[in-house]
């Protein structure tokens, strides 16, 4: 018995289907999930796999069919039959694509909106009253003239009350670009959720980037370390700017990732929810040695964290004593590191660069 060609299209569509529901749901293709928000672009990332794997299918069946099936015969030398156009399967083929890239985009926002990347109340309006609202092109006048609040400075002098963070970043020498909504300049924010937003998070550090290391200081503590530690299951805000060029704060565990700018005042947050040790790895090709700039983010439970910063803040004491205990005359760091630095073949101009 023939079987009719709608069942075995009925088939292959049910077989295309369950391969590429498996497929999209155990490629294997990402690392750990180590955070709240890994959940979520998982979710979106495996969905857009699982539509890729499809259409794959599809075309490269059609293809290989085809192939074989219209081949040409031994001994024929005729011209192939002349074959027009199928509207509706042009309509077709047009209308599944696209019905596909908007409702992956409608997902992607959602997405996006729930790790906090979108912030309706972040646009400034100039303020106008009554009368000025009744003149010609006054709303283009005030939107030209007025000054917005600038959002980065604000968060540049929050982060610079820390005396760590003060003594890392050189905001001196780079000023804080003011907030410019509608051409790029808005202090970026990523990774608080809707259901914590308008919340503080439970931990904050403050992040500088330079050429070509980390650094990480704890406003709480003033604890300032190259390795980033964090407790499990506490959100974690990441205050970021870097020193001198644009780098980028990834770690692909945790499925966020986010630039560190000169002159801008960056956030993200992020809740860690599986204990190791994961990579922080530069995005942004920052100079030659951009492939060296990587160091570890250590997710660990509340009380080895507590410990963790009980032993910074200890070696850190000890460090200041021994400091004062070699340098009692109270010499400027140029004048007590003038000796070695000679020894070293550093000159003093450079010295005080690095300590500026």
């Amino acid at each position: 018995m023939k079987i009719p060609s709608s069942i075995w299209t009925l088939l292959i569509g049910i077989g295309l289907t369950l391969a590429s529901l498996w497929y999209g749901q155990n490629h294997g293709l990402l690392p750990t999930a180590a955070s709240d928000e890994a959940i979520l672009i998982d979710g979106l990332f495996n969905s857009m796999m699982t539509v890729s794997v499809g259409i794959f299918l599809i075309v490269e069946g059609v293809l290989i069919y085809s192939v074989f099936k219209y081949r040409r015969r031994a001994g024929d030398q005729e011209d192939g039959p002349p074959v027009e156009g199928n509207v509706p399967l042009e309509i077709l083929w047009t209308a599944i694509p696209a019905i596909i890239v908007i409702g992956i985009s409608v997902y992607s926002f959602e997405v996006y909106n729930d790790i906090g990347g979108f912030d309706p109340h972040a646009v400034h309006e100039a303020p106008m009253n009554q009368s000025s609202m009744n003149m010609p092109g006054a709303a283009i006048a005030a939107t030209l003239t007025e000054t917005p609040a600038n959002r980065n400075q604000e968060k540049s002098d929050e982060a610079m009350q820390d005396p760590a963070t003060a003594a890392v970043r050189n905001a001196d020498q780079i000023p804080q670009k003011v907030d410019a909504p509608g051409v790029g300049s808005v202090a970026p924010t990523l990774g608080a959720s809707p259901d914590k937003a308008g919340q503080p998070a439970s931990l904050i550090v403050n992040v500088t980037g330079m050429q070509y290391a980390w650094i990480f200081t704890y406003p709480e503590t003033g604890v300032t370390t190259g390795e980033l530690h964090v407790p499990i299951g506490r959100e974690v805000q990441i205050n970021m700017t870097a020193n001198d060029v644009i780098h980028a704060f990834w770690v692909p565990e945790f499925r966020v990732k986010q630039d560190a700018i000169p002159g801008r005042q960056s956030e993200i947050r992020f809740t860690p929810k599986t204990v190791g040790d994961y990579a922080l790895i530069c995005a942004e090709l920052c100079g030659p040695y951009h492939g060296a700039m990587r160091t570890q983010v250590v997710v660990e439970s509340q009380e080895n964290f507590d410990k963790w910063m009980q032993e910074q803040l200890v070696a850190s004491h000890e460090t200041l004593n021994q400091a004062i205990a070699v340098n009692p005359a109270n010499m400027t760091p140029d004048e007590f590191l003038a000796p070695h630095t000679k020894e070293m073949g550093i000159k003093p101009e450079i010295l005080h660069q690095i300590h500026h």
